[in-house]
């Protein structure tokens, strides 16, 4: 089962409200996708409690329909 950018982009906002959101496809199966978020949120956060926010949005969509996220995450400057 995949899942659109478009999806993965409105699980992220619904989660993370001032999230800015860059999604790439890494093939062309609705699978594999890399994302670029930026969010106020994430000041003060690691590296891993910045990516469990994430993931934490995307909540039983990673792993099942998205099976694929390649992550970065950024707090602004």
């Amino acid at each position: 089962m995949a899942m659109p950018s478009s999806e993965i982009e409105r699980l992220i906002k619904q989660g993370i409200p001032d999230a800015k959101v860059e999604i790439t496809a890494l093939a062309d199966d609705n699978d594999h996708y890399a994302a670029v978020v930026t969010s106020s949120e994430f000041i003060g956060k690691s590296k891993l409690q910045q990516h469990q926010l994430v993931y934490k949005a995307l909540g039983d969509a990673m792993g099942g329909a998205l099976h694929a996220l390649q992550l970065q995450t950024f707090a602004p400057k």
